[in-house]
């Protein structure tokens, strides 16, 4: 299951209850988002350099049109993580209480 849908279904389900996710499935799931989101300011990056570098106009619509797909992949998985870690920090605390 792709990660935006394994988050997003972390957090349809219940906060707590027999249905509520573990803590680990929570921890694992924002621990991969956080290295998807890396990656993807990882290859912004690289992409960034190879536009100051190419004179081809070619590749220079390429890289663009990559990087607008990189912009948008982190513009929705940002604010789902932001979710997933409230999420946990809230998980945590009710398994404190």
């Amino acid at each position: 299951m792709p990660l935006w849908d394994r988050i997003a279904e972390l957090l349809s389900l219940p906060e707590d209850g027999p249905d509520a996710p573990t803590i680990e499935a929570i921890e694992t799931t924002l621990t991969d988002g956080y290295a998807a989101a890396l990656a993807i300011d990882a290859e912004r990056l690289r992409i960034e350099r190879r536009l100051g570098d190419s004179p081809d106009k070619k590749q220079i619509a390429r890289l663009s049109k990559r990087l607008e797909t990189a912009d948008r992949d982190l513009a929705e998985l940002r604010p789902l993580l932001r979710s997933l870690h409230a999420r946990a920090r809230a998980t945590r605390r009710a398994r404190a209480a």
